[in-house]
Formats: C-alpha cells, sequence, structure tokens
C-alpha cells in the first residue's frame, strides 16, 4: 500500500513496510523443530511418561502459538476480534470440559 504525505509543496510517498519471507521460513523451520523434538521424545521409549506427556503438551502449545502468530497473522494489527472470539471459545470449551468432569465424577 502506498500512502501519501503533503510536506508543504511537495507529495511524499511511503511504502508500508512488507516482511518478506524472513520470518516466515524462520516460523517453519521452529515448527519443524518443534514437530522433531516431540517425535523424538515419544520414539526414544526410554522417557519418563510424566515427562513425555508434558514435554508434548508444552511442543502442542508452542506450536499453536507460532501457527497463529504467523500462519494466521494473528500478531498484526487489525486482528483483536478474531483473538477475543477465540479466547471465548477457548474459555467455553474449558468451562464445558469442566462442567463434563463434574458431572460424571459428582
Amino acid at each position: 500500500m502506498v500512502s501519501q504525505e503533503t510536506n508543504g509543496t511537495q507529495a511524499v510517498k511511503r511504502h508500508q513496510r512488507h516482511e518478506g519471507p524472513q520470518k516466515h521460513i524462520i516460523a517453519f523451520v521452529f515448527s519443524i523443530v518443534l514437530t522433531l523434538i516431540a517425535f523424538a521424545a515419544v520414539a526414544a521409549g526410554g522417557v519418563n511418561v510424566a515427562f513425555t506427556v508434558i514435554l508434548l503438551l508444552v511442543m502442542a502449545v508452542l506450536q499453536v502459538l507460532v501457527q497463529l502468530g504467523y500462519w494466521m497473522h494473528m500478531k498484526d494489527k487489525g486482528h483483536m476480534i478474531p483473538i477475543l472470539f477465540m479466547f471465548g471459545g477457548f474459555f467455553v470449551a474449558f468451562t464445558a470440559v469442566i462442567a463434563a468432569l463434574y458431572w460424571m465424577w459428582w
């Protein structure tokens, strides 16, 4: 996008800064590394089960943040409404799971 500003008698054209592919390549490599770490933890077999589950959960949360931030562009300006709706959905889902677990053990 090009925006024009008038500076006295001259018109100054300013281009919005484009990220380029560098950040996407870094995010893609980070996603692959997270996947390989999770796969290696499960494939190793001799690792403690509790540690493996915690590691997989941490890798999953990091993977979701990378996917939302870089591939779904949630880090950019103007995405507050989708972010609010996602948090609302997470809240409803979390509440439903807690209510279902409470109902089963009550």
